[in-house]
C-alpha cells in the first residue's frame, strides 16, 4: 500500500511513516516508480513502534529493543544479547510507564469517589 493508505492503517501521519524509515526503524519496500510499498508486518511493526514511542522510549533505544520484540528475545543470530546499560535504560523506562500507570489509577480511582459522591448528594439551584 502507499504512504497515504499506511497513514490511514496505522493512524500515524506520513511524515511519522518517513522518519520512522529515516530512523531505520522500517524498510518499506519500493515500487517501480520508486513510492514506498508498506506491507501488513510494516504497518504491525509501526504499531509496536508507536506504542513504545507513547510509552516514552527514546527512538535510540527503541531501534535495539524492536528487533527483540517482533522476532523474539534471541530469535536471531544477528540480534546480540543485551548489555547491562541497555537493560537498565530500558528498566528506567519500564518504571517510569508503571509509574504513570499508578498515577493514572489514582486519578480515577479519585474520579469514581467524585461521580459517586455527586450521584448521592443533591444540589438545589437557589441554595436549599
Amino acid at each position: 500500500m502507499k504512504i497515504g493508505d499506511a497513514s490511514r492503517a496505522s493512524g500515524v501521519s506520513a511524515r511519522s511513516l518517513r522518519h520512522y524509515e529515516d530512523e531505520g526503524l522500517i524498510v518499506p519496500g519500493r515500487c517501480g516508480n520508486g513510492f514506498r510499498d508498506y506491507c501488513g508486518s510494516t504497518i504491525d511493526r509501526v504499531l509496536v513502534i508507536r506504542s513504545l514511542l507513547e510509552s516514552g522510549l527514546p527512538v535510540r533505544l527503541i531501534r535495539q529493543l524492536l528487533p527483540r520484540l517482533t522476532d523474539g528475545v534471541g530469535g536471531g543470530l544477528d540480534v546480540p544479547g543485551p548489555g547491562p546499560e541497555f537493560l537498565g535504560e530500558v528498566q528506567h523506562y519500564r518504571d517510569r510507564l508503571a509509574a504513570r500507570v499508578a498515577a493514572l489509577s489514582d486519578q480515577q480511582a479519585a474520579l469514581d469517589a467524585y461521580l459517586r459522591e455527586a450521584r448521592h448528594t443533591t444540589v438545589f439551584p437557589n441554595g436549599t
